[in-house]
C-alpha cells in the first residue's frame, strides 16, 4: 500500500496495483480500475516514486523470506 493525501489533508492508503493510471492536470487524479478517482495533493512523480518504494520493498521482502519469484 502507498499512503497519499486527499485535497483537504486526509491520509490514506491504497494498493498501488489497482491503478489504472494518473493524471496531472493541474491535481495529481488516481484513476483506479473499477473507475473510482482520487485527487491527491502529492505530484505524479511524488506518487510514482511510492509505487517503485512500495514494489522494492514487496521484491525485498519476498527476497529476504526465501521466495523464489
Amino acid at each position: 500500500m502507498i499512503v497519499v493525501t486527499r485535497l483537504n489533508r486526509t491520509r490514506f492508503a491504497v494498493n498501488p496495483d489497482i491503478i489504472e493510471r494518473i493524471h496531472a492536470s493541474p491535481d495529481t487524479t488516481l484513476v483506479m480500475v473499477d473507475g473510482a478517482t482520487f485527487i491527491v495533493l502529492e505530484t505524479l512523480d511524488e506518487v510514482v516514486d511510492r509505487i517503485v518504494a512500495f514494489r522494492a520493498r514487496v521484491l525485498q521482502a519476498a527476497s529476504a523470506s526465501g521466495v523464489r519469484l
